[in-house]
C-alpha cells in the first residue's frame, strides 16, 4: 500500500503556551493530514526532557513517561482539571516562531501543581485514573519515586543520592513511599494526563485515517528512572558507574568518533529473560503509536563500547549484540513486527540479513543520494529503492532540503538535477529544491515517503531541528498559527494523487475486487 506522511514533532505546533502540545492544535494537525490523503504522522520521542541534556528528545530521564510540558492547558480546562479562566496564555514573543523551553516549563509546571490540587480529593475513588496507575505500574511507580527523589535532592543524578537510595534499599524505598505520597501521587496524576490527553489525539488520528510512527532512541540515559530501577541490566561496575559507555568510531566525517555516553546493555542478561524489559518498552510505545521507528538499528546487531573514561570515540571496540535472537522473540511476542528500521550510515551484513528475514523497511534519505563519485550506485538514489521502504527526503537531522540544496557541494547540486533531468544546476532557484526532493520521494517505489513538516512549508535552514554533534540551539522550531493552515499540504495531495499514494476510495476497492472476479 503506497502512502505518504509528515514529520513533525508535538513540541513544533503552534500553540499560545511556548510550545506545541496535545490541545487544539494537535487535533487539528491530524485532521489536515487526513483531509490531505496522508496516511501517516511521525514525531520524535515524547518522553520528558532536561535542560541538562539541551531538551533533546533522545536523552530522557524516562522511555516510558511522557513529556509533561506536552499537556495541553485548554484540555484541563475543558475537562474540569482546572478552573475556568486559571490558564494563561504566554507571552507573545514566545507564543509562536521557537519552542521556548524555559517559559513553557514555568507556564505548563505551575498550571499541574495548580490542576493536582483542583484534583487531589478526588482521586482516591477516580475509577480512571486507578486503572492507569494499575496498568502502568510496571513503570510508573519507580518513575514517581525518581522524579520526587530528585527534586528532593536538588536535582542531583541518582548517582549522588545517600547510598541507600542509589541502591535501591527496600526499607528506605519504603519509608521513602510514605514521606513522599502527595508529591509521588502529584507525578503518577501529570502521566495520568499526559496518556489521556494523547490517547483522545490518537482516536482523532485514527478516525481521520492517519497512522502514528513513533520514534524510539536505542539507549537511555544514565540519570534516568530505567537505569536507577533496573541497574543489573547495565554495563555498570560495583559502584553502579558505567564500564563502557555507547557512541560509534572515528568515520569519514569526525576523526575522533562520536561518545554518546549512554550505559550499554548488559545483552547476556536481558537475553537469559527473554529480553522482558525491551518487550514491556516496545509495547508500551505501541500503545501511542501504530508502527515504531528503531533509531541506530545497527546497534541491535553489534554497537561501538567506549571504555567510561576516555573523552573520544577512538578507543572503543565492536561487540556483537544479539541481533537474530532478539528479533526472533520479538517475533513470538508480536506475531508480526511493526517496526521501521534506521538503517543510515555503514550497515554490515548481519544488520541487512535481520531486516530482510525479518521483513523490516528500511530507511532511504535523499539528500544522501548524490553525493560520491559514483550517485547511480548510491544505496539512497531512487531507482536503487525497493517496496518495502521509507523513503525520506530529509530527516530531523538534516537541514531543512531548501537549505541543503543551497549549501551543498555544486557537484551534488548537477547530480541531482541530472538526475531529475535538469541541466541547467547553476541557475536552479533554491526555493524549488524541496518540491523536487518531494516529487522524486513521491515517484519512488517505497511504499511509504515521509516529508519533513520544513520541506513541506519550504522553509530555510532556520527552522533547522538538530544539528548532530552540537548539543545546544536544537529541537527548538515551531510552525506559526498561519502555517499549520491545511491549505498548505494541497500540493502534496496533488503530488500523491499523481503517483498513486492517496488512500483507496470504496469505488477502488470494489473496482479491484471487480477485477479480480
Amino acid at each position: 500500500m503506497r502512502a505518504f506522511g509528515i514529520l513533525l514533532h508535538i513540541s513544533s505546533l503552534p500553540s499560545a503556551f511556548a510550545i506545541g502540545d496535545l490541545g487544539p492544535a494537535a487535533h487539528s494537525f491530524a485532521r489536515a493530514l487526513g483531509e490531505a490523503g496522508a496516511g501517516f504522522w511521525q514525531f520524535l520521542p515524547i518522553n520528558p526532557t532536561s535542560s541538562a541534556n539541551g531538551h533533546s528528545p533522545y536523552s530522557s530521564p524516562s522511555a516510558f513517561a511522557g513529556n509533561p510540558l506536552f499537556i495541553s492547558p485548554e484540555w484541563l480546562e475543558r475537562d474540569a482539571y482546572l478552573p475556568p479562566g486559571e490558564t494563561v496564555p504566554s507571552p507573545p514573543d514566545t507564543a509562536q516562531g521557537r519552542v521556548d523551553f524555559e517559559a513553557a516549563a514555568r507556564c505548563k509546571l505551575q498550571l499541574l501543581a495548580a490542576a493536582f490540587e483542583h484534583s487531589r480529593s478526588r482521586l482516591a475513588d477516580h475509577a480512571d485514573f486507578l486503572r492507569f496507575c494499575r496498568e502502568h505500574g510496571y513503570w510508573l511507580h519507580d518513575y514517581a519515586r525518581f522524579v520526587s527523589l530528585k527534586e528532593h535532592h536538588g536535582g542531583k543524578a541518582w548517582t549522588e543520592w545517600p547510598e541507600d537510595m542509589r541502591r535501591r534499599d527496600s526499607a528506605a524505598l519504603e519509608r521513602w513511599d510514605a514521606h513522599a505520597f502527595l508529591p509521588m501521587q502529584r507525578e503518577k496524576f501529570i502521566q495520568y494526563l499526559f496518556f489521556s490527553q494523547w490517547r483522545e489525539l490518537r482516536a482523532v488520528c485514527a478516525s481521520a485515517g492517519v497512522r502514528l510512527l513513533a520514534d524510539v532512541p536505542i539507549y537511555v540515559t544514565l540519570d534516568s528512572a530505567d537505569v536507577w530501577a533496573s541497574p543489573h541490566l547495565f554495563h555498570l561496575d560495583g559502584d553502579l558507574r558505567p564500564i563502557t559507555v555507547s557512541g560509534v568510531p572515528p568515520d569519514y566525517f569526525s576523526a575522533t568518533g562520536q561518545r554518546w555516553g549512554n550505559p550499554l546493555y548488559r545483552w547476556d542478561l536481558m537475553e537469559k529473560d527473554d529480553f522482558s524489559w525491551w518487550k514491556q518498552r516496545l509495547s508500551h510505545v505501541l500503545l501511542l503509536a501504530d508502527i515504531a521507528r528503531l533509531d541506530h538499528f545497527r546497534g541491535f546487531c553489534g554497537y561501538w563500547a567506549i571504555p567510561a573514561e576516555e573523552e573520544t570515540a577512538v578507543r572503543g571496540v565492536w561487540k556483537k549484540a544479539p541481533g537474530r535472537a532478539f528479533f526472533s522473540s520479538l517475533q513470538r511476542h508480536f506475531s508480526d513486527l511493526p517496526f521501521v528500521a534506521e538503517n543510515l550510515g555503514v550497515i554490515t551484513r548481519d544488520v541487512r540479513s535481520a531486516m530482510r528475514d525479518f521483513k523490516l523497511p528500511g530507511m532511504h534519505v535523499l539528500q544522501f543520494a548524490f553525493s560520491g563519485p559514483d550517485s547511480a550506485r548510491n544505496p539512497a538514489i531512487p531507482h536503487l529503492h525497493t517496496p518495502n521502504s521509507l523513503v525520506y527526503t530529509g530527516t530531523h537531522d538534516n537541514a531543512p532540503s531548501r537549505g541543503w540544496f543551497a549549501a551543498c557541494p555544486a557537484a551534488e547540486r548537477a547530480a541531482l538535477l541530472r538526475y531529475a533531468g535538469l541541466e541547467d544546476a547553476e541557475n536552479f532557484p533554491e526555493e524549488r529544491a524541496s518540491a523536487l526532493l518531494t516529487r522524486l520521494a513521491f515517484a519512488s517505489v517505497a511504499d511509504t515517503a515521509i516529508v519533513p513538516m520544513q520541506d513541506a512549508l519550504n522553509l530555510d535552514m532556520d527552522s533547522r531541528m538538530n544539528v548532530p554533534g552540537t548539543t545546544w540551539s536544537n529541537w527548538s522550531w515551531r510552525m506559526r498559527p498561519e502555517e499549520a493552515d491545511p491549505l498548505r499540504l494541497s500540493w502534496l495531495t496533488d503530488l500523491a494523487r499523481l503517483y498513486g499514494r492517496l488512500p483507496a476510495t470504496p469505488e477502488d476497492e470494489e473496482k479491484a475486487l471487480y477485477e479480480e472476479d
